[in-house]
């Protein structure tokens, strides 16, 4: 058994691109040796990556793959053998199966007697099997967008590739891709350590001798440095500040560099006098660049900037002094567009989204500010019929605004900052919270780590935007396939389900409700049901982390009321421990069998009559009728979890009247009745879930 190590080299690679290519590697890597009988199920291994490659360490690898002994059925006996003589077709099956034909032995199988031989299939060295079989690990890793760098060739990857290293202990497993060949020498840090090839004598050496030469390979141990790093450039800027937290910008600057440092960097206090948003946005989304802030959460007039490098202290100064004159300049930039947008209120600015367009088919801006505002007040209506307090005519302006910023200097420059800044706009002219603040959130949740809109006018807003966009893209045909989505519409109705299953005060609304005030076509209506049902499924599994078998089960019993459904998923979730309640799924499940297959015989069953033959028939219905008065009334008032022990209890009874009551009878009206009951149970008791779905032991 010997260590194995795979490396990839390559031009720097996109960071969004690195940690998923890295895990897809490590998993074909290792599915490749498994395959190839080279490890055990469960062998250790690790994934490695920076900018520059994509490595892979593999632990006790076979140094051959052992003999495997197959058995090979042939002709049938019958025709092998002319009075006893073998014929031409035993010949012909000895000869394929590499033995004589008096080795070849009868198996008895359903069809009758046949000819079989063992044959054994010699192992192959586990270099050869590794040259041949990686490539095609490599040409199956999925790349967002590819490259072609040679002429005339095949080939296909993220970027060019510049080395390969291949090692099996000592040995030197010859990988050929992209006109490389795979050796045993890798490179260092481009800058620090040149392209002068290192060595590698070992897999077990890999980390160290990269750390030699200037690289961090292992991807968490350069997270922690960035942070340590940042903990402490930040603490030379002052007791009391800190830089804000901020994962997906750490996790970027991870994959961006291989021997990270931080460098502090300061800008005047006047920029301060700027929207947060715009400053953090300039710093963070255009620069890479942390925040830092005071301990109130204040922005202070710093920045800290991660570095692809190491330093002395003349080249930081440099360095610092080069990234304060070019945040300077953005700021200035942003500074300008402020002031000049101004000059043209939000009001005014509404007419310009005419030459502003959504999609061709959809029209400009314009419209689609129309149609959200028609689809608001829909909402806003039957809102209001249930009792839900909102300012209506602020919901109004902030629906007419919407879509204004689109047609400022600063959104132009800064694109992620839509929404956010018409609602900063508003703010600034004069308008008031409810609606500066629904136009800023319109475009929340962007992600299931969002937060939803603050206020009910900003989710009203929200939901109709999206909604809008929605229906718009079904009713054209553009609905997302497969991985394709390229309006984003998972998106959107991501953000309608977390809108309803969290926005507080809650919003009694269902998506149905969201779906009817987009006036959908009946058959548009169907395809965007469908596709919320599928959403809520993504909501309750991913963001709730519930079950399959619960989300199912649930689902099931109804998919139009997000916050019920997300109610009943966590109290089935709450009880399916429980022996009773998994021995009661059990048993709704034979009940579905029973119904299903009494469907199929032609068995009519109608509502049935609670006069029984049996006392067991009869004292399970009085336990039903005192468990279902209690369970219908938990229900209504949706505690469903009291409900759903309620039913739980139901275990003993059940298991009782199926011990000792053949629903099937012979005689037609006591089965009938019997099934009648059995229907009735399954739909009294199935509010909550369908229970036949839930998974039990056995």
């Amino acid at each position: 058994m010997a260590e194995f190590l795979f490396e990839i080299g390559l031009e720097e690679v996109p960071a969004r691109m690195i940690a998923g290519a890295q895990a897809e590697l490590q998993r074909r890597v290792v599915a490749m040796l498994e395959r190839e009988r080279l490890v055990g199920i469960g062998v250790a291994s690790k994934g490695f990556s920076t900018p520059r490659r994509l490595a892979v360490w593999v632990g006790d690898v076979a140094a051959r793959q052992a003999d495997v002994a197959e058995e090979l059925v042939g002709p049938a006996v019958k025709i092998a053998y002319k009075d006893g003589v073998p014929a031409a077709a035993a010949v012909a099956f000895a000869k394929k199966a590499g033995v004589e034909v008096a080795a070849l032995k009868t198996v008895t199988t359903a069809k009758g007697e046949y000819l079989a031989a063992t044959t054994v299939k010699a192992g192959r060295a586990a270099a050869e099997v590794i040259a041949e079989e990686l490539p095609k690990e490599l040409v199956g890793i999925y790349w967002a967008k590819n490259m072609v760098w040679r002429a005339g060739r095949p080939e296909r990857f993220v970027r060019p590739l510049r080395w390969m290293v291949c090692l099996l202990g000592e040995v030197v497993a010859p990988v050929e891709f992209g006109g490389k060949t795979a050796g045993k020498t890798t490179r260092g840090h481009r800058v620090l350590a040149g392209d002068e090839a290192i060595p590698i004598g070992f897999p077990d050496e890999y980390e160290r001798v990269l750390l030699d030469v200037h690289v961090v390979a292992d991807v968490e141990a350069r997270r922690q440095a960035i942070r340590k790093a940042l903990d402490r450039a930040t603490r030379t800027a002052g007791a009391g500040l800190r830089w804000r937290e901020d994962e997906a910008l750490v996790d970027t600057v991870t994959h961006l560099t291989e021997w990270p440092s931080v460098v502090l960097g300061s800008f005047e206090p006047e920029y301060l006098a700027l929207p947060e948003e715009v400053l953090v946005t300039v710093m963070r989304d255009h620069q890479k660049y942390f925040a830092v802030e005071d301990a109130t959460g204040k922005l202070a007039a710093h920045f800290l900037a991660v570095l692809n490098t190491e330093t002395d202290a003349a080249g930081e100064a440099v360095i610092r002094h080069g990234n304060e004159r070019v945040l300077r300049a953005r700021f200035n930039d942003a500074r300008f567009f402020w002031e000049f947008d101004q000059r043209v209120p939000l009001a005014e600015r509404v007419a310009l989204l005419e030459k502003v367009t959504f999609q061709k088919d959809l029209g400009s801006y314009a419209a689609k500010t129309e149609r959200v505002l028609a689809v608001a007040e829909r909402l806003a209506t039957r809102l209001a019929e249930r009792g839900c307090v909102l300012d209506g005519a602020a919901l109004v302006q902030a629906a007419r605004l919407a879509k204004a910023d689109l047609t400022t200097e600063l959104v132009k420059e800064f694109t992620e900052l839509q929404g956010q800044v018409g609602g900063l706009y508003a703010r600034a002219q004069g308008f008031t919270a409810a609606v500066a603040d629904a136009i800023y959130d319109q475009y929340l949740p962007k992600s299931m780590a969002d937060s939803v809109p603050r206020g009910v006018e900003g989710a009203v807003l929200a939901l109709a935007d999206k909604v809008d966009t929605i229906v718009g893209m079904f009713g054209l045909g553009l609905e997302p396939t497969g991985s394709k989505d390229p309006f984003a519409l998972r998106r959107a109705a991501n953000g309608i389900v977390k809108i309803l299953a969290e926005a507080e005060p809650a919003l009694p609304l269902t998506l149905g409700d969201v779906v009817d005030a987009a006036s959908a076509s009946e058959a548009v209506r169907v395809k965007v049901e469908v596709f919320f049902a599928e959403r809520l499924e993504f909501y309750l599994r991913e963001a709730k982390g519930q079950a399959y078998d619960v989300v199912k089960a649930v689902l099931a019993a109804g998919a139009n009321d997000v916050r019920d459904a997300v109610a009943r998923a966590e109290a089935v979730t709450a009880v399916r421990g429980s022996e009773d309640f998994a021995a009661v799924s059990a048993a709704f499940k034979r009940m579905k069998n029973i119904l299903a297959q009494a469907e199929e015989k032609g068995d009519h069953i109608v509502s049935f009559e609670p006069v029984f033959d049996t006392q067991y028939e009869q004292e399970f219905w009085q336990e039903v009728k005192l468990a279902g008065a209690g369970f219908r009334g938990d229900c209504e008032s949706r505690q469903y979890e009291k409900a759903l022990f309620k039913l739980a209890r139901l275990r003993t009874p059940i298991d009782t009247y199926f011990a000792n009551t053949m629903v099937m009878a012979d005689d037609l009206n006591v089965r009938t009745n019997r099934l009648g009951m059995l229907r009735y149970l399954a739909t009294t008791f199935t509010q909550i879930a369908d229970f036949s779905e839930i998974v039990t032991a056995g």
